[in-house]
């Protein structure tokens, strides 16, 4: 898309462009996740979902549309400003759920996640260019013609706009609200989430004194650990692309985006299985922290192995490359549910919105840095082939593993704190 909006002089550049487009989202969602964390806990989780999809339906239609790159990036960023669903999603996850059933519901909510970034790149390898792949059905002419990327980006408003008409049966689980007498929520209701509560004059209740998220260590110890990895996800998700397609003599494996699309969907139908059959036991026997800790252990000899896939062709390349990327994103995926589990259970229910919220805002920003870095980081690699110090992308997956390994050691004590109930692990 970059290459088509003809903003990129070289094809070296188009890293470097594509970049921002993703940070535009993550930025706009940085701004405005831990506003929307709070609404849910104020005005119930239903209402934040429902206007979350619909801006969805809007703004990814209009990305498909977008004819200048400027219009991608504000396109991008407002979906991203006004779509404040994965935090509520995760505090429904674990409100719906018996205690026992937490470790899976949460494991749903990261696939879906999980899913969605590999399906969609799927997804648009499949139906960007229509006119290009299947001039029997579509005409240069036509509108799907003249707007190459729109096809990929209405199949996802279509499908948004179903889950939208589903929500109708979506149950509410926050069932106490708590507004000033006017029905009006006032800014220090809002504030009360994040700052140090004081107990009202003639108020005699003290269960509705809160603690301060900002103060609660397992909370934030667990969001930074969760920041980092994000991060690394981010970065990994826009440098796969990129890598897979660009040409070998950058370092690149010279796929077509049909080649690479295939390896995404099959990663994503991985996802699901692993999710459903396989982490529900992990997370009983080795719980979220060493479950974790294993997953980014593994997850570092894998990306080492990636640059060498440049020596491999034909059906042994696509092997290789999909093992690689089904154990790569299930791994990361492990790890992300495990932070999500630390973080639901380290605050109560009625803090769960503003959480979720403050947990968004701080993964958004770094994901928002993410694809910038990576690809600034990848463009100027590719200018860098014949260096002593890890040549040409070796560079990119070498700069990855720095970013695993902090991860990891943020795992450990005395950089995270755990909630009481996981203290064995």
């Amino acid at each position: 898309m970059i290459r088509d909006l003809h903003v990129a002089k070289r094809t070296e550049d188009i890293g470097f462009y594509a970049g921002f487009v993703g940070a535009s989202f993550m930025f706009g969602r940085c701004l405005t996740s831990t506003l929307w964390g709070i609404a849910a806990d104020r005005i119930g989780r239903k209402p934040v979902v429902v206007f979350g999809i619909l801006s969805v339906v809007i703004f990814n239609t209009l990305f498909g549309l977008s004819v200048t790159y400027w219009m991608a990036i504000a396109t991008r960023f407002l979906l991203g400003a006004l779509n404040g669903l994965l935090g509520p999603m995760k505090a429904y996850a674990i409100e719906v759920c018996r205690p026992e059933h937490e470790p899976l519901a949460l494991s749903l909510v990261s696939t879906a996640w999980g899913i969605g970034l590999i399906i969609g790149p799927a997804l648009g390898g499949y139906l960007a260019l229509p006119a290009e792949k299947y001039p029997n059905i579509f005409s240069p002419d036509s509108l799907f013609g003249r707007f190459p990327y729109f096809l990929p980006c209405l199949c996802t408003s279509v499908f948004a706009a179903i889950v939208l008409i589903s929500c109708i049966w979506m149950p509410e689980t926050l069932h106490k609200h708590k507004v000033s007498d006017d029905g009006n929520q006032s800014v220090e209701a809002l504030e009360a989430h994040l700052i140090d509560p004081k107990e009202e004059v003639g108020q005699s209740n003290s269960s509705n004194t809160k603690k301060s998220l900002f103060k609660n260590w397992p909370l934030m110890s667990s969001i930074i650990v969760y920041c980092v990895f994000s991060f690394h996800d981010m970065a990994y998700t826009e440098v796969f692309s990129l890598w897979a397609e660009s040409d070998r003599k950058y370092g690149g494996l010279s796929l077509s985006s049909e080649d690479v699309g295939q390896t995404l969907a099959i990663t994503g139908a991985s996802l699901l299985v692993y999710q459903l059959f396989m982490y529900p036991s992990i997370i009983k026997v080795l719980g979220p922290i060493k479950s974790s800790q294993i997953a980014a252990v593994l997850c570092i000899p894998i990306l080492f192995a990636y640059p060498y896939m440049t020596y491999l062709s034909g059906p042994g390349l696509s092997i290789v490359l999909n093992i690689a990327s089904v154990i790569k994103n299930n791994l990361g995926v492990t790890i992300i549910t495990g932070t999500f589990i630390l973080q639901n259970n380290a605050v109560p229910q009625n803090q769960r919105g503003a959480a979720n919220g403050l947990a968004m805002t701080g993964m958004s920003f770094f994901k928002a840095i993410a694809p910038a870095g990576a690809g600034i980081v990848f463009s100027w690699a590719q200018k860098r082939q014949h260096a002593f110090f890890f040549p040409g992308d070796q560079m990119v997956f070498f700069l990855l593993n720095i970013i695993e390994l902090l991860g990891l050691v943020l795992t450990f004590r005395p950089f995270l704190a755990v909630p009481e109930q996981y203290e064995r692990n």
